[in-house]
C-alpha cells in the first residue's frame, strides 16, 4: 500500500440491482469497502450516469454482464483517496474518470487504475462524465472504424441519444455533415445541432436518406442491428463503412443472447466478403482490453484526452438530459428508460 498508516475503513452507498425487476425494485445498501489492491484506486465517486447498457442490464438483456445481484454503472467520475500496490501515489486528490462496465452507482468505487484517466482542472464532474463511455465511443468509432474525413456524410441512428450527442459534435468539428435518424419529437433539436434529421419509423427511411445523400452515405454508425443493419449497409457509398455498435433490434426479446450476436458477426463477415468497395465491422469498446493491455490503455489514454481538451475548450458542450441524487435512482432510471430526453442522466451520490 501506498499510505503510510492504517487508513480507517470507507462505507459506501450503492445501488443494487437484485435481479429481473422494474426500477422501483433496485435497491440501496450500505457496504464496507475493501482497501484497494493492487492496481486498484479508491475513488469518491462525484458523478456516474445510465446509459442504455444499465437499462439493458435491468432486464437482463446485455451480453456479458455479471450474475444478480450487481451494481450497475458503465463509468465514473470522481477523486482519488487511496491507491494499491503498483499505482501511483500521486493521484491521490486528483480527479478521475474510470470505465467501470459494472460497479459504478456507488458512492466511493474501487477501480482500476489501467482504466482510469486523469480529468483535467476546469472540467466539472458532471460534464466529464457525460463524455468517458460515450465520447470514447464517438471518437473511436468515427476516428479509429471509420476514419471520417471533412467533407464525408455520415448516418447515425439513435441521434438524440448519448454517444449520439457527442458523436454528432466530434463529426461536425471534423467537417463531416450528419445525418441523424431519431423520433420526430426530437427532430428541432438535432436540426437546431445541425443535422438532417430522419424519422427513425419511417418505411421509406432509405429513400429519405438518398434525397439527403444521393450518392450513398460514407459511413453509418447503426446500434439498432438487424434489417436497419442491412438497409444501412445498403446506403453506403463506395468505399463507406457500417460500423454496428450494438444490435438493440435482435436483444429484445426474451431469449439467448449469444446467437443474436453471433448472426450479427456473421451478416458482417459475408457483407466485408462483397466486391463493392465497401466494408463492415462491430465496434467493441473493451476490445483488447484483456489481450492488449497496453495499447487499450493508450488509446483510452490518447481519445479521451482529445474530447475531454474539446470539452474544455467549448468545441464539444456536454449534454446532460437531468440530474438525480443516487438516492433518487428509481425516478432517474425511470426517466431515462421514457426515451422522452435527450442526453445523458447524472447520477451525484
Amino acid at each position: 500500500m501506498s499510505n503510510t498508516t492504517t487508513p480507517q475503513p470507507v462505507t459506501a452507498t450503492q445501488v443494487v440491482l437484485p435481479g429481473l425487476v422494474e426500477p422501483e425494485g433496485l435497491l440501496i445498501e450500505r457496504v464496507t469497502l475493501d482497501e484497494p489492491g493492487p492496481g486498484q484506486l479508491l475513488v469518491a465517486v462525484e458523478a456516474t450516469g445510465i446509459s442504455f447498457a444499465e437499462q439493458s442490464m435491468r432486464r437482463g438483456r446485455y451480453f456479458g454482464q455479471p450474475a444478480f445481484p450487481f451494481v450497475p454503472g458503465y463509468d465514473v467520475v470522481g477523486v482519488v483517496l487511496r491507491t494499491g500496490a503498483g499505482t501511483d501515489p500521486s493521484l491521490i486528490g486528483q480527479r478521475v474518470a474510470a470505465l467501470t462496465k459494472t460497479g459504478g452507482w456507488t458512492s466511493h468505487a474501487l477501480v482500476a487504475a489501467r482504466d482510469s484517466i486523469v480529468v483535467p482542472a476546469g472540467i466539472d464532474p458532471a460534464d466529464a462524465e457525460t463524455v468517458v463511455v460515450n465520447g470514447v465511443t464517438a471518437w473511436q468509432m468515427l476516428h479509429r472504424s471509420a476514419r471520417v474525413k471533412a467533407g464525408q456524410t455520415v448516418l447515425l441512428h439513435g441521434a438524440n441519444g448519448g454517444v449520439g450527442g457527442i458523436l454528432i459534435q466530434l463529426a461536425q468539428h471534423a467537417g463531416v455533415r450528419v445525418i441523424g435518424t431519431a423520433s420526430p419529437r426530437h427532430h428541432d433539436a438535432l436540426r437546431a445541432a445541425g443535422v438532417d434529421p430522419v424519422d427513425y419509423n419511417d418505411p421509406n427511411l432509405a429513400a429519405r436518406v438518398l434525397e439527403l445523400a444521393p450518392n450513398g452515405v460514407d459511413a453509418v454508425f447503426d446500434n439498432v442491428g438487424g434489417e436497419m443493419a442491412r438497409t444501412s449497409f445498403g446506403l453506403l457509398a463506395p468505399g463507406g463503412v457500417l460500423v454496428c455498435y450494438s444490435i438493440i433490434a435482435e436483444v429484445g426479446g426474451t431469449g439467448g443472447l449469444l446467437m443474436p450476436f453471433a448472426k450479427a458477426i456473421g451478416h458482417i463477415a459475408l457483407w466485408n466478403l462483397l466486391p463493392n468497395g465497401r466494408r463492415a465491422t462491430f465496434y467493441d469498446l473493451w476490445a483488447g482490453h484483456k489481450r492488449r493491455p497496453a495499447r487499450f490503455r493508450k488509446h483510452l489514454e490518447e481519445d479521451l484526452g482529445q474530447v475531454f481538451a474539446l470539452l474544455l475548450d467549448g468545441t464539444v458542450k456536454a449534454n446532460i438530459a437531468a440530474r438525480f441524487p443516487l438516492a433518487e435512482v428509481v425516478a432517474a432510471l425511470t426517466l431515462a428508460e421514457s426515451r422522452t430526453v435527450s442526453g445523458k442522466v447524472i447520477l451525484f451520490p
